[in-house]
């Protein structure tokens, strides 16, 4: 059956990735705020679109189909119904406590069009926005009722498409986020992939329903065969048993998952912050993931049961055993060295986006790691981002592969 996907590999030639250009969500954040929504800075809207349009231009300079989060929302409301249960879901997702403000953002996202309502979800809706021409006395004084200016937070997350889903075979992984703030965001994937009428037949690997947390920046399609996925500060190992289970006994193409061990900090928050896949036997790695490293392997037995066995070791080694290569490179971020490495780790500089194998498409500030790349036979594509970066997400991180070719 045609699920719209194919994606096994993190370097197969791209055909179609899924984006999402920023829009008014990034003009909904507020200093005071910031932590709240997982940002560090403010980005200038303007010019993060332009750098986005710069990507997504780059992107299909190479021959790749670019489509879009808001398009494809919007797409899968087939019908009034649909339309009304995506509403409902999203205003109890929500968390709206006062009924007469819930009652209001009803009203007001209601009356738009289908893509203007979308786009507004997105987007988080101001109280003030609520107050424009009511003529009940109540809306004002229940939107002035605290000093908190939202009725609904916005999503300025989004534009990171790599954590809310992930694409792994023919099937796609829907995921729990680990916070709050983004797990509002995986509500557009469920729908997309329950009534688009391109990819409302892909398997499911896992659920947004489940308890445990998951996120796309912590699966790397390493081959056919092995999927590699991080323990980190936002991915538990409860959801990898889940995962490893239903792609292993169903997808039929993988037949092992690496689970990575990787410290629980900011700076290490998925695996795809710590090294990508470059070529078929080149890596960027951050220069603090080369010492020894626990993995565990995740196979089938012959009955079919889950076996675990856990093997301790060097990155290099690790890859090389597990993809059955003769030698791997290694390329550090930052050349190594201490003060570029964390320079241009905090603006992404392993978190690169294979078009191809051996061409990826990089940011532009992150010259020290791209002069490596290019030493090391690689191709680079680069992109500004004085704006995009302020997100704290890379080219990959911004990107979901919807088909790639097998390499």
């Amino acid at each position: 059956m045609e699920t719209g996907i194919h994606n096994t590999s993190e370097i197969g030639r791209l055909k179609r990735v899924l984006l999402h250009r920023p829009g008014g969500e990034l003009e909904n954040l507020m200093p005071d705020y910031l932590e709240r929504l997982l940002f560090d800075d403010i980005p200038y809207l303007r010019e993060a679109q332009k750098e986005h349009d710069a990507f997504a231009e780059c992107l299909r300079s190479q021959g790749v189909e670019v489509v879009y989060l808001t398009d494809l929302v919007t797409e899968s409301l087939t019908g009034d119904d649909v339309r009304r249960e995506l509403l409902r879901q999203f205003l109890n997702e929500a968390d709206i406590q006062d009924h007469r403000t819930r009652e209001a953002v009803e009203e007001y996202l209601s009356a738009m069009p289908d893509r203007e309502m979308v786009a507004a979800m997105m987007a988080g809706v101001r109280k003030s926005q609520l107050r424009t021409g009511s003529a009940r006395l109540g809306d004002y004084l229940s939107a002035a009722g605290d000093d908190y200016p939202f009725a609904v937070d916005p999503m300025p997350n989004l534009y990171f498409t790599r954590d809310p889903f992930a694409t792994i075979g023919t099937g796609v992984s829907l995921h729990k986020m680990h916070t709050v703030t983004r797990n509002r965001e995986t509500l557009f994937g469920k729908f997309i992939f329950e009534h688009h009428p391109v990819y409302k037949n892909a398997p499911r690997w896992y659920d947004r329903g489940l308890t445990s947390s998951l996120e796309g920046g912590d699966i790397l399609i390493l081959s056919p065969q092995v999927l590699a996925v991080g323990i980190s500060q936002r991915t538990r190992e409860d959801s990898i048993d889940t995962l490893a289970e239903a792609v292993l006994s169903y997808d039929g193409t993988f037949r092992k998952v690496l689970a990575f061990d990787i410290p629980k900090t900011r700076s290490f928050m998925h695996l795809d912050t710590v090294f990508t896949m470059v070529d078929r036997d080149k890596f960027t790695v951050h220069p603090n993931i080369l010492g020894q490293l626990t993995v565990f392997v995740m196979e089938l037995d012959e009955n079919r049961k889950m076996t675990i066995r856990q093997e301790d070791g060097r990155l290099e080694d690790i890859l090389k055993e597990h993809l059955e290569l003769d030698s791997v490179t290694l390329i550090p971020c930052g050349r190594g060295s201490e003060i570029d490495a964390a320079r241009e780790q905090w603006n992404d500089g392993s978190n690169t986006l294979a078009i191809a194998p051996g061409e990826v498409v990089v940011y532009a500030r992150n010259y020290v790691t791209n002069q490596s790349l290019e030493e090391a036979g690689i191709r680079i594509h680069t992109i500004p981002s004085a704006e995009l970066s302020r997100g704290r997400g890379g080219p990959r991180c911004m990107s979901m592969p919807l088909w790639r070719e097998t390499p």
